[in-house]
């Protein structure tokens, strides 16, 4: 995460918001070198792949989802 003044960043700031739309990536904005804003992008739609992406391979499913769990109600 980049940090940046204010003072930097407003003769800049279409610059600064360019990079955060392309990269993703957010910035912190200071103040007297104390942060006091972050900028990031707002993500409208997700891909499963971006939420889930990181345990793919790595979850296991020992039976049948779809199979009725009836025993746990205590019904036969």
């Amino acid at each position: 995460m980049e940090y940046i003044s204010k003072s930097k960043l407003k003769p800049r700031m279409l610059e600064y918001f360019r990079k955060i739309e392309e990269t993703g990536e957010p910035i912190v904005v200071t103040s007297h070198n104390k942060p006091v804003l972050k900028i990031e992008p707002i993500h409208s739609s997700l891909k499963v792949s971006d939420v889930f992406g990181a345990y793919w391979g790595k979850v296991r499913i020992p039976k049948d989802v779809m199979e009725p769990e009836t025993d746990e109600w205590g019904e036969s």
